[in-house]
């Protein structure tokens, strides 16, 4: 497999945003994904706020590798859907003119009836959104972990190609009893990013819980040989679970995946 673009989660550094850049160039990252709230939020950030961060993360030697913006709720669950939809693709032009391509989110569980009005408002938002990557620049990528990878892919096989991606989750889809290295045999068409994540647990036992990269159950050689079965060249972030000190463990994940 070509080498891994590694990116780094700026929000989980938990320093300043400037130092935050200093220390993932340190750390021999490649890229940052930036988490869309506060200062950074929708809406929020000016032309002049946007060129400013385009020229830290040139600084810095740095890419964007995605905008991270949760919702509370997602896209199958009507109360204040207008705001989220409104929101959702204000976040994808930010992401476009901070240079990056992909906005990640929890689209909401994906229902197994597909004639349930949940399952066709879903659909019918992300449709939308799908359209609307044409104008804004940016995909939404939606994060797994919810539900199994046939599910995801069904509805996947239903919508747009190439306006709409997934963000491939290993620990969440560990977690939740589902097989991440399956998964990314399923959704690989359709990854666009990736969150490298881990999780201790049996897949009978939904009961794991996230922990740090490589010291968990997700066989990562298995994982990357599917993902490059579909040629996967996007990012995989690394974060920081739970206990951990994030500059270390940063570091230390950041060794295991150049050591794959």
């Amino acid at each position: 497999m070509a080498k891994l673009r590694i990116a780094v989660d700026l929000a989980a550094l938990e320093e300043p945003f400037k130092e935050a850049l200093q220390t993932a160039r340190e750390l021999g990252a490649d890229a940052v994904e930036l988490e869309a709230k506060g200062e950074l939020a929708p809406g929020q950030l000016s032309r002049t706020g946007i060129r400013e961060i385009r020229h830290w993360l040139e600084d810095f030697g740095l890419r964007l590798a995605a905008i991270r913006f949760r919702t509370p709720l997602g896209y199958d669950t009507p109360e204040e859907l207008d705001w989220r939809i409104a929101k959702t693709k204000s976040a994808m032009e930010m992401a476009y003119h901070l240079g990056a391509r992909v906005v990640v989110n929890h689209v909401g569980r994906v229902p197994e009836d597909e004639k349930s009005d949940r399952w066709k408002l879903l659909f019918e938002v992300l449709t939308d959104l799908a359209a609307y990557a044409n104008r804004a620049g940016a995909i939404l990528a939606a994060e797994t972990g919810t539900e199994p990878a046939e599910r995801l892919a069904n509805l996947f096989n239903r919508l747009p190609e190439g306006l709409i991606g997934i963000t491939l989750n290993p620990g969440a889809l560990r977690i939740s009893g589902y097989s991440p290295e399956q998964a990314a045999a399923i959704l690989g068409r359709w990854v666009v990013h990736v969150h490298a994540t881990d999780a201790a647990g049996d897949l009978l036992d939904y009961r794991g819980n996230l922990v740090p990269l490589g010291l968990g159950a997700v066989d990562w050689l298995q994982l990357l040989a599917q993902l490059e079965e579909w040629n996967y060249r996007g990012y995989f972030c690394v974060s920081c679970p739970p206990g951990c000190e994030p500059r270390e463990e940063m570091k230390r994940a950041i060794g295991f995946l150049r050591g794959l």
